[in-house]
This record gives C-alpha cells, sequence and structure tokens, in this order.
C-alpha cells in the first residue's frame, strides 16, 4: 500500500473537495492517461487497484506512471465509541483529487491496448474518468 514514511503531523482536516486541478493536469510523461472528471478522496486501496489492472493487462509491454500519491491520513472513531474524548486514530490514507488530474500515464503500447488497460482501471475508481492521448491534445 503507499503511504508517506513520515509526516509532519499524524492527524489533519478534512478540507475541501472543490475546485479544478491546476497541477498534474496535462500529459507529462507518456502518451495515453487516464483524467479524473470529478472531485474526491482517492484511497491508496483504489490507486494500487487500477496500478495492478493497468499492469496485468499490458504484461509488461509498456511503461506506467502512477501521478497521484495518498498523503493524507483519515482517522475515524472505533464503533460504538461515545461522542467526544478528542480525534480517533488513523485508519488508511487518501490523496485529493481534483477535475482534470492525471491518474495514470502509459507509454510504450499501442493506441487499443492502452484504452483497454486504462478502461481496466475506470472500472476500480470511485469517479467518472475519461481516456486521453498526446495526440488528441
Amino acid at each position: 500500500m503507499l503511504m508517506p514514511a513520515k509526516v509532519k503531523h499524524r492527524k489533519v482536516f478534512r478540507g475541501k473537495r472543490r475546485g479544478i486541478a491546476t497541477k498534474g493536469n496535462i500529459l507529462s510523461f507518456g502518451d495515453y492517461g487516464l483524467q479524473s472528471l470529478e472531485n474526491c478522496w482517492l484511497t491508496a486501496r483504489q490507486i494500487e487497484a487500477g496500478r495492478i489492472a493497468i499492469n496485468r493487462f499490458i504484461k509488461r509491454g509498456g511503461k506506467l506512471w502512477i501521478r497521484v500519491f495518498p498523503a493524507k491520513p483519515v482517522s475515524k472513531k472505533p464503533v460504538e465509541v461515545r461522542m467526544g474524548k478528542g480525534k480517533g486514530d488513523p485508519e488508511f490514507w487518501v490523496d485529493v483529487i481534483k477535475r482534470g488530474r492525471i491518474l495514470y500515464e502509459l507509454e510504450g503500447v499501442s493506441e487499443d491496448v492502452a484504452k483497454e488497460a486504462i478502461r481496466l482501471a475506470q472500472a476500480k475508481m470511485p469517479i467518472k474518468t475519461r481516456f486521453i492521448s498526446r495526440h488528441q491534445a
């Protein structure tokens, strides 16, 4: 699972998920990519599931870049615990995804293979996404 090795603050505020991505919204490394069309929190498990789906399909045929990293801890209180007594312990890690953010990039495969690999990864995502290519832009 992806998670930071060390963080400055163990617990953070929830924050806002609105707005559009100003960074990480264009293809930088590969020829094909998966772009988000909604805002969300993407968990480390969801990022890993998408990575595995792409890698299984391309079978070491190309190169994959993961453009997101879960650096925000999400805390939860245990089940059946009364209100108060402070904030719960960190349970899992997420990355705040804004509309337009590139999640994965692919290179070294044909467009048909890339489309199918990205389609498999789209099924693992909790939001609407789209396939983009460098030639298209």
